[in-house]
Formats: C-alpha cells, structure tokens, sequence
C-alpha cells in the first residue's frame, strides 16, 4: 500500500513539475514577445514604428511618418502645382478584444501634415480670378498655403499579430479626424502687392479672398483623412 501510495506520489510530482514548467515557458515567451520595431507605409507615408503588448488584449505603439506627393488641384480657371508633405505622428492604444491578433486601436497624431500650391497664369500671360483677368505682371507668383490642426485623433481597425517571437505583418484601416483643411489668405509677388498697385488692381483684394473660398471648397472633403497602412517588423 506504501509503494503504490508513494508511486502516485511520484507521480503527482511529476504532473506538477511538468505543469509548471509549461506555465513558466508561456510566460517567457509573452515576455520575450511583448516588444516589435518595423516600419509602416501607406496614405500617412513610411517611416518606424516601434509597439510594446501590455498583456494579451492590450497594447501602445508610436510611430512617425513621412511622405511627399506632387499633384495639380484645378479651381475654376486655375490650375495650380500643388505639392503635398505628410508628417505627422502619434501614439495609439490597440485592444485586442480576442487575445489574438485582431486590433482596435484609437490615439492622437501630432499632424504637420501641409500643402501648398503655385498657379501659373492662363497661357503663360494672364490669371482670371473670380471672373477678372489680370495680366501675369500684376500678380507675378499666385501662391496658396493650407492651414490644418495641429493634433487630430484617429481611430483604426486591423491585425497587428499575436505574441509569438519573430516576423509580423500588421495592416490597419480607419480615418484621422483632422477637421476643416483651411487656406490662408492667398499672396501674389506681382506689381499689385506693391505700395502703389495700378488701378487695373482695384478688386483683387475681393476676387483673391472669392478665390481662396473656391479652394477651400474643393478640398473640403480631406476633413476626415483616410488610413490605410501596412507594416512589417519583428517581435521579440
């Protein structure tokens, strides 16, 4: 009866130590996971990335992101070059309400997102602004600058991997809520900016301000500003 007894002692000891080696091992591994440092791209731009997991159904990652893109904007008889430079950043909170891979993640972006535009005038001689044409020499350079808040929240959905050590590939999906893209006040470089502008400019003042609000009209809808990234980065 001894022998059995201290057979499934033994036994029982074992179990135990296999048990516990088992939980040791898993908690090694979350801790060894927890960190992963990558790079991300997409309509934010490309730039690191670095994200640490609290715990299975919690995390915080940070990046930074930079991208610059050239594109015409047409407005009513203008067209201008306009140039584009993403760079913002921010830190977000992922919940991983499964405990897997699958995220939901909310934060706020420092934006220094900024766009400008330079119009050249109709067929190398003149501008019409609001209905008004004035000669390239009056206005010389016709620039446009845009005005955005400097910190916006954004709210994503996406995959971001599980807790394993390795190669992770994450995509993420959502919108950055940077408000109304206003345009400054347009400038010109040409003889009306003078101290003495010529008669020829007496309305410009009107037509300028009629053709900033044109503008504004035109990219009224980047209000909500559309995320789509796709990163890659290593867990460990």
């Amino acid at each position: 009866m001894g022998r059995i007894t201290l057979i499934k002692s033994r036994i029982a000891i074992v179990g135990i130590l296999l048990a516990a080696s088992s939980t040791a091992v898993q908690a090694k591994d979350g801790d060894d996971a927890r960190f992963k440092v990558g790079i991300t791209a997409g309509t934010l731009g490309i730039g690191p990335e670095v994200s640490y997991r609290l715990s299975e159904r919690l995390g915080v990652r940070g990046n930074a992101t930079f991208l610059s893109i050239s594109r015409d904007i047409d407005s009513d008889d203008i067209t201008y070059d306009g140039k584009v430079k993403l760079q913002s950043g921010g830190v977000m909170l992922d919940v991983y309400p499964f405990g897997g891979g699958f995220r939901v993640s909310g934060g706020l972006r420092i934006n220094g997102n900024k766009a400008r535009g330079i119009a050249s005038p109709n067929s190398g001689t003149s501008y019409t602004i609001n209905g008004t044409t004035y000669s390239a020499t009056d206005i010389g350079t016709l620039r446009a600058d845009t005005d955005i808040k400097n910190v916006a929240p954004a709210l994503t959905l996406g995959y971001g991997g599980g807790l394993s050590n390795g190669l992770v590939f994450g995509i993420e999906a959502g919108a950055l809520f940077q408000g109304s893209v206003e345009i400054k006040p347009l400038t010109i470089t040409g003889v009306c900016a003078g101290a003495s502008p010529p008669p020829t400019c007496a309305t410009l003042t009107a037509d300028l301000d009629a053709e900033r609000r044109s503008v504004n009209d035109d990219i009224d809808s980047y209000k909500v500003y559309p995320i789509l990234q796709l990163s890659v980065g290593y867990r460990f």
